[in-house]
């Protein structure tokens, strides 16, 4: 299954709608928040194609996305959050104790506008940078494992 993982688009529409048709593969569309107006409009024009999961971020005031989203797809709890309310911006330590807590495999994040991709402890930490910089991400999960991929339009 291959997962496309937006973020921080910032009412940058065109590179929102660049990189999910840059990923004509993608079966799931996660957003990590501040652009949920945009993700909204996303959902409405792609969404019959792929399945849309957002959460808010900190700049989306007047949504009805959730703030975290947690599921399984492929036997792998994902946890998804914008990352302000664990201070990401400070470090992951917040991050990682809630992902260990609630055993996660992949924990997706936003906030800082820089891609990252760190694997710890058995968890796939997975920001994908801001959308707006041109940065989003891929995770492929795979019979043989998870790879996370940041990319640049």
């Amino acid at each position: 299954m291959r997962i496309l993982v937006l973020s921080d688009s910032h009412r940058n529409n065109m590179n929102l709608f660049s990189a999910i048709t840059e990923e004509p593969t993608a079966e799931v569309v996660y957003f990590l928040g501040d652009g949920a107006n945009e993700f909204e409009e996303a959902s409405l024009i792609y969404g019959k194609e792929q399945a849309f999961i957002g959460v808010r971020g900190n700049c989306d005031l007047h949504t009805s996305l959730p703030e975290t989203d947690t599921r399984t797809l492929c036997d792998k709890k994902i946890f998804a959050t914008h990352g302000y309310l664990q201070n990401v911006k400070l470090g992951l330590t917040d991050l990682q104790l809630e992902a260990v807590k609630e055993k996660y495999d992949i924990v997706l994040f936003g906030h800082t506008h820089k891609p990252k991709s760190v694997y710890k402890d058995g968890i796939y930490y997975f920001n994908p940078g801001s959308l707006n910089e041109g940065c989003y991400g891929v995770i492929d999960i795979t019979p043989n494992g998870v790879i996370c991929i940041n990319k640049k339009l």
